[in-house]
């Protein structure tokens, strides 16, 4: 009986959710974990990201629908999108990779602009339950991208994909040269000064190298500082008054979430069409792939 009146307590607890809003605090730095599936500990960030992103498929493929010649409203703003993406990315990563890099570049776009977004939602990063293992009081709903591992899991994916492009698309002796090579031209330098050249370029390379290292660290950590900082915003400004001057501030993160999607966006771009954009007519060994 003890037992049945530990489990019936437990599941009260974790089912018992209360609009308690926590702007004091604000939101708590590390996600908490919910649940586990095996050893994996499933955070409250984690059940957001899922919930964002399944909402999302589910509209898109209710606003398109099956793709006609006529299209409906939602087809025409989900075309939109996807052109005004590949129209900004086409001319930075290079027209011979740009259909290839198109599905990570627009992913990445929505979905980091949606779970910016998602913040904004009533009821996000404020909907607490109390923990009765620990008696303490933690987020139900976080934001995804107010968790350092979920924007360290995107600047990973980004990387990776990243490292296959310029592989696949450049090759290694592009990349070489694009690292070390001498960028000056012999015609118009005196041989001594050519020749020192090479290793001046060679300790540009290694700090080029040193600098790709920190890419995912500096993409993750920018994107986490903004959304996370955001949040903390919101709880201030509703802790200092509940209506009104928040809502000046919630145009604001939609602004910030936007231009967090595009710059993320827009650098991954920016390392892919580094190596691979040296213009159309720049056979990088790589004409087979196009």
């Amino acid at each position: 009986m003890s037992r049945a009146k530990s489990l019936a307590a437990t599941a009260l607890g974790f089912a018992t959710i209360l609009p308690a809003f926590a702007e004091e605090k604000g939101v708590a730095m590390p996600a908490r974990p919910m649940f586990h599936l095996g050893p994996l500990p499933i955070t409250n960030s984690m059940e957001t990201s899922w919930v964002v992103a399944i909402v999302l498929i589910v509209i898109i493929r209710l606003a398109v629908g099956r793709p006609k010649l006529r299209p409906s409203r939602g087809q025409v703003m989900v075309e939109n999108l996807v052109e005004g993406i590949f129209d900004l990315t086409s001319p930075i990563v290079g027209k011979r990779v740009a259909r290839a890099t198109f599905p990570l570049l627009v992913g990445l776009f929505t979905f980091i602009l949606i779970q910016n977004w998602s913040g904004l939602f009533p009821g996000v990063g404020t909907v607490m339950m109390r923990d009765h293992a620990t008696g303490e009081w933690m987020d139900f709903v976080r934001p995804a991208n107010a968790d350092l591992n979920m924007t360290l899991a995107l600047a990973v994916v980004a990387m990776v994909s990243w490292l296959y492009f310029v592989v696949r698309y450049a090759g290694p002796k592009a990349i070489v040269a694009d690292l070390f090579g001498n960028k000056a031209e012999r015609s118009e330098v005196p041989l001594p000064l050519y020749l020192f050249l090479y290793v001046i370029f060679f300790g540009v390379g290694l700090i080029e190298i040193v600098s790709i290292m920190f890419r995912p660290i500096s993409l993750s950590f920018r994107l986490f500082g903004n959304v996370f900082g955001g949040e903390n915003l919101m709880h201030s400004m509703s802790a200092i008054s509940p209506w009104g001057l928040p809502i000046v501030f919630y145009f604001l993160e939609m602004l910030i979430g936007l231009v967090q999607a595009l710059v993320f966006t827009l650098l991954v771009s920016v390392y892919i069409g580094l190596i691979c954009n040296h213009g159309d007519d720049a056979g990088h060994g790589s004409e087979a792939h196009h």
